[in-house]
């Protein structure tokens, strides 16, 4: 019907279009996007979420990357910690802290710990109650927007902004460590002025010191940790499919037809049965040859690279490699000396906390006060890292007193430096020693003892200092003690 009209325009050449042109789109909306209110050394918001996602479902999905944040966890914590103060007061407002029924730190701790290596970040809201009792909440470091800094000072954080649930966004007062006038200028004090929410306390970890935001612990391995799960599942398929085996059964000078029958009566022998057929029949048995290499030093390769990343040996992954007694307790020492570094800023962490609720009872019983008395300063006594051979530093102790005592006779070194050396064995062995305090107390220990003991023997005349009776005058008697 429309011939005649396409006709019309045969042979008639196109008009000139533009020329071709384009340009590169980006895959997301916030690609090379990021906030004013961030640092160049912060992942993008987004960026910050997903990796805080992608990091809880690494540690629940994969048990490569689990053990990275479980292991140090079991060496950090131990068998639990204690938060002691000298003053028995203050040791009563830590006790009903640590064991109030909201914070129940003893049964919580563990879990954020967990939680600042997941997610690199830990906020621990405080609410304050009557009488000053401190009690500890909590919010998802993924709700968190922005983190606000001083702005005279990028390394001091001063206030959080979170989204909540319902999409609506609160500001919170970060707490610091002291009387906020003390520690921040004007335009700080005006910043905080304005966050109404509540206060918090922000941890975080694997950060910078002018960077705002922590990242997680599994950021470098999750990739990884992935991906030797999937080689382990591909090496079961592997392993499965070996196992696999057809009957292949051949019907000798069969024409198709007979083929085709003989395939709608046949079946699969069962096991332990027998097979008769004559010379026109042949039956093989016949299992895939994938001619796939070994992957167990594949797997160790990846394995190791998570693994060395965390500065964990392979031996504490079920990896023994070639690895002696001697060899692995080298290996170990600066897996130890790791995660000693993170058992040290945990330390700093509670004994943050635990200053916080001493200051809180104090001024709600109006003895506010900026630094605390020696005998209320809390201190977190951390399990040790790992078994200690008492007997090789006992042996090691009691050869040093012995070298130590002879030296301070000789006049070769001083009481105290003996205590020094005296102390650094006594460490290794658990125990800290300030050597001035410990040999000023040894004195006076030993001058009560002297004191106390009536049976001791009065030194002899040439020992004894002159009193008023060895001064007589000269030409006089001798007196009975003197005789």
């Amino acid at each position: 019907m429309f011939g005649w009209f396409k006709g019309l325009f045969t042979g008639v050449a196109p008009a000139a279009g533009p020329e071709p042109a384009g340009c590169s789109v980006e895959a997301s909306g916030e690609q090379g996007w990021r906030p004013l209110s961030t640092s160049e050394r912060d992942l993008k918001p987004t960026t910050q979420r997903r990796m805080q996602e992608l990091a809880h479902h690494a540690w629940e999905q994969h048990r490569l990357a689990n053990r990275l944040i479980e292991l140090p966890i079991a060496f950090i914590l131990g068998d639990g910690i204690q938060v002691t103060c000298e003053d028995d007061e203050a040791q009563a407002w830590l006790d009903a802290w640590w064991g109030d029924p909201i914070t129940r730190l003893d049964l919580h701790l563990e879990k954020r710990v967990r939680e600042l290596a997941l997610f690199g970040e830990q906020v621990i809201v405080v609410f304050t109650g009557p009488g000053g009792l401190i009690r500890h909440g909590a919010i998802d470091p993924t709700a968190i927007t922005e983190v606000i800094v001083d702005p005279d000072n990028a390394a001091l954080p001063i206030g959080l902004k979170v989204r909540d649930g319902s999409g609506e966004e609160r500001t919170y007062r970060i707490i610091l460590d002291g009387e906020d006038v003390d520690l921040l200028l004007s335009p700080a004090i005006a910043l905080r002025a304005q966050m109404t929410a509540g206060d918090c306390h922000f941890w975080r970890v694997n950060d910078l010191l002018t960077g705002r935001r922590g990242r997680s612990d599994l950021l470098s391995a999750i990739d990884i940790a992935d991906a030797y799960t999937q080689l382990i599942f591909g090496e079961v398929e592997r392993a499965a499919a070996l196992r696999t085996a057809i009957w292949d059964v051949t019907l000798n000078g069969a024409t198709p037809e007979e083929v085709a029958k003989r395939a709608g009566d046949i079946a699969p022998p069962s096991p332990m049965s027998v097979r008769v057929h004559n010379d026109a029949e042949k039956w093989e048995s016949i299992s895939p040859k994938l001619e796939a290499a070994d992957a167990s030093e594949t797997l160790r390769v990846v394995r190791n690279e998570v693994l060395g990343g965390a500065t964990i040996p392979e031996h504490w992954y079920g990896g023994g490699g070639d690895v002696n007694r001697a060899t692995a307790a080298e290996m170990d020492e600066p897996t130890y000396k790791v995660f000693r570094r993170r058992q040290l800023l945990w330390q700093a962490i509670i004994e943050a906390e635990a200053r916080h609720v001493i200051r809180a009872r104090l001024a709600a019983t109006g003895r506010a006060t900026k630094v605390l008395p020696e005998s209320m300063r809390p201190r977190a006594d951390f399990p040790p890292m790992q078994s200690v051979d008492v007997s090789r530093y006992a042996q090691a102790l009691a050869q040093l007193v012995a070298a130590v005592a002879s030296a301070v006779d000789r006049g070769l070194m001083t009481e105290e430096t003996a205590v020094k050396l005296i102390a650094g064995i006594a460490g290794k062995l658990g125990v800290e020693i300030d050597a001035s305090a410990e040999l000023e107390a040894a004195r006076r220990a030993k001058g009560e003892r002297e004191e106390a003991d009536v049976f001791r023997q009065p030194p002899a005349a040439e020992e004894r200092e002159p009193d008023d009776d060895d001064a007589a005058a000269p030409g006089a008697p001798p007196t009975a003690s003197g005789a």
